[in-house]
């Protein structure tokens, strides 16, 4: 399992690096957007990314190790898309300025998760369980992103 874990958490780790890099929340850009009143603050991103990184490490090793040897490869790489496409995100909304495009990649991620969540469930229920907040967290995510699609739309110039 140790080793498992340390690639595991590796891997989010690169993930989760990249995703900050590419915050951007103080930009006068994403200052001047229309959000909901429901919006998170600023505070709470850190606060809720850093459990769910770690329960993503935690429940992907374990899955991983208590899976059939032939499923432990299609774990792995539904990991990878899904750490991949979650790095993703942060440059598609805020480098890019791209909302739309963001929302997009949102609704490819939400069906990752699902996949991800299902095998690692298939392996260990726990596993499984232990990605749902994860699961929940980018839905909100989603509805979110949606929302400020939704109240700022596009120049028609």
């Amino acid at each position: 399992m140790k080793s498992t874990l340390v690639k595991t958490g590796l891997a989010v780790a690169a993930a989760a690096v990249a995703g900050s890099v590419a915050t951007t929340p103080r930009s006068a850009w994403y200052r001047g957007l229309r959000k909901p009143s429901w919006q998170p603050p600023p505070a709470a991103y850190p606060a809720v990314w850093t459990p769910l990184y770690v329960a993503i490490a935690y429940a992907s090793a374990r899955a991983i190790n208590r899976a059939d040897p032939g499923d432990r490869g299609a774990i792995g790489r539904s990991l990878a898309l899904n750490l991949a496409l979650n790095a993703a995100w942060p440059p598609l909304f805020f480098r890019l300025r791209s909302p739309r495009t963001a929302l997009a990649e949102l609704a490819v991620l939400n069906v990752s998760n699902l996949a991800l969540t299902r095998r690692a469930a298939a392996a260990d229920r726990t596993a499984g369980a232990l990605l749902l907040p994860y699961a929940a967290w980018t839905a909100f995510a989603t509805a979110l992103n949606a929302a400020i699609v939704r109240r700022n739309p596009p120049d028609r110039h």
